[in-house]
Formats: C-alpha cells, sequence, structure tokens
C-alpha cells in the first residue's frame, strides 16, 4: 500500500557582514524507482540564483547554484512530494545457494560490485574485524539476512548517537573508540565491517519518515533532519537497506535521495563563501516529513 508524504527540507546559513558565495551543490531530490514516485519538487533559493541539474556518476540528481549577489543570509527550502509504495526487504526471497553465509558473488556480479566490496579505510591492527566476530559463529552457515540484522542491531545497542553539526564523517576506528557517532558515522561503519566479510556496501543519504511525528511525538532517531544509511547487495534481493541508527529494514520510512560508494560522494549540501572566518555567524538546518491523507488536486491531475 502506498502513502504520500510531503517534505521540506530547510538550510540557513547566517554571516555578520555581506559575504560573496561560491557555488553550491544540493542533493535532495529523491529517486525515483519502483517503490518511489516523485510527484512534486520544488526549490527556492534567497538571495536569487542561477540553477542547473545534473545526474552524477551514481545517477543521482545534484543541483547547483550561483549565488551572484553578496548577502548576509544564505536560504534553501525544497519541498517535495513523493508516493513512496514501501520498500521490501524480509520477504525478498535470495538466489538459491546463496542464502547463507559465507558465500560469493557470481562472476559477472562480481565484476561490478568489486569496488563496493572493497575497504576504503584502514584497519591495521585487524579491530573492525573483531568486533565483528561477535555476530560470527565458526564453522557454521548463517543466513546473509540474519547476519546483517544482527550486526546492524549491534550497532545501535553498542553506540550512543550523538548529533554532531559539522561537516563529513568519522572514519570507522574512531566510531569504535568513541562508541558514538552520527546516523553517517553509523552507516559508514557497518559499510566498513560488511566490506570486510565481502558483502558489497554503498551509503544512502534521504529523509527519514517518523509515522510518530504525524501526532507531534517522535520516536524515531535522525527525524528532523537529513538521515542516512546503507544498503547490501544480496543476490536475488538485489541493494536491500539497512538503517543501524533505528534498526529499520524497509517499509515507508526510508525515503532515498542519493546513493554513492562513500559519504563523501553524497553529501545534502556544499558550498562556500569568500569573505573573514570570523563573518560566518551559524547554519540552522530542519527537515520535515509528513503523511498527507490524499493527493492536492493539483497533483492528482499529474498522477
Amino acid at each position: 500500500m502506498s502513502i504520500i508524504l510531503d517534505i521540506e527540507h530547510h538550510t540557513v546559513y547566517r554571516y555578520k557582514n555581506p559575504v560573496r558565495f561560491g557555488e553550491h551543490k544540493l542533493m535532495f531530490r529523491p529517486r525515483p524507482s519502483h517503490d518511489l514516485r516523485v510527484l512534486d519538487c520544488s526549490l527556492d533559493v534567497s538571495p536569487d540564483a542561477e540553477i542547473r541539474w545534473v545526474q552524477d556518476l551514481f545517477s543521482n540528481s545534484v543541483t547547483y547554484a550561483r549565488i551572484p549577489a553578496p548577502a548576509k543570509e544564505l536560504r534553501f527550502t525544497a519541498r517535495i512530494t513523493i508516493e513512496h509504495l514501501g520498500t521490501p526487504n524480509l520477504e525478498l526471497p535470495l538466489t538459491p545457494g546463496r542464502e547463507l553465509y559465507p558465500f560469493e558473488y557470481a562472476a559477472d556480479e562480481l565484476s561490478d560490485l568489486r569496488r563496493y566490496i572493497e575497504p576504503a579505510y584502514p584497519d591495521p591492527s585487524g579491530v573492525l574485524r573483531l568486533w565483528i566476530d561477535q555476530f560470527r559463529q565458526p564453522g557454521k552457515y548463517q543466513d546473509n539476512r540474519d547476519l546483517l540484522i544482527a550486526i546492524a542491531r549491534g550497532i545501535r545497542t553498542q553506540f550512543a548517537y550523538l548529533p554532531r553539526s559539522t561537516e563529513g564523517v568519522q572514519p570507522p576506528l574512531t566510531t569504535l573508540h568513541l562508541k558514538s557517532g552520527t546516523c553517517r558515522d553509523f552507516s559508514l561503519f557497518m559499510m566498513e565491517v560488511v566490506r570486510r566479510l565481502g558483502f558489497a556496501a554503498r551509503f544512502v543519504s534521504g529523509y527519514l519518515y517518523d509515522p510518530a511525528l504525524d501526532d507531534g511525538n517522535g520516536g524515531m532517531t535522525g527525524a528532523g533532519s537529513t538521515h542516512a544509511w546503507m544498503q547490501v547487495y544480496l543476490p536475488g534481493a538485489g541493494w536491500v537497506p539497512f538503517d543501524p541508527t533505528n534498526t529499520i529494514f524497509g517499509g515507508h520510512n526510508l525515503v532515498c535521495v542519493a546513493y554513492s560508494r562513500d559519504p563523501s560522494q553524497a553529501s545534502p549540501l556544499s558550498g562556500g563563501y569568500t569573505g573573514q572566518p570570523e563573518d560566518f555567524i551559524g547554519m540552522e538546518v530542519s527537515v520535515s516529513v509528513t503523511k498527507r491523507d490524499t493527493l492536492p488536486n493539483q497533483l492528482q491531475d499529474r498522477a
């Protein structure tokens, strides 16, 4: 059963004095797929900006904004309406003979998945592999999906979620040492540990729909901002979502905007300014994802 979601994504940068802006890159438009339709999408920029759209190497929709005029405030407001049919996971069958770990990808899949299997962050002492061994059963085959769910749940129970305003992600070894991080940190951590088991994994940036917020009470971690999770390629099921922050494994909650091999390739918003470092006062980000009962009339005509 599908649901209709309204998404509003606001970002504001403030400065003490007027500054000039470099080109800004935005990734906010959800990816259309068999389980998601984009019904409406708009972007307002203040001061006025010259906008162009491109597709990156992963076919994500990317918006570039060039802001000619200097200003003391830069504001981006994206409004999107989507139809979400729900992402399946647990009910999807795997290719016979590849349901259990350890397994190997077929040769024709392996040639395309290789870069997603290779770890991207160093672990000279092997502590990431030692951490993941707690979920292994040496000498026994394990259901692939059950193993991955156990790892996601292990991250949620063993690590503390701590929001962080600075850009970028922590290296996985830092997340393990601190036993804390953001949704982006947890997603990267899970990617890197499962890659060391031979799984192909990729990073996902997007939005989180928390049904509890429809009644004014939040129940999920990460709602109210952009969200991140990861996907693992399982033969027969394809790219399957795993959210270690909330232990969500599909359904209507995850709205994919972009996926990439590394988090640095899927930043929701990036850019710079020309001015004094002390001119920058700060930034504010807010995201709301709400369910609507029916389509507005103008969208019914397009559907």
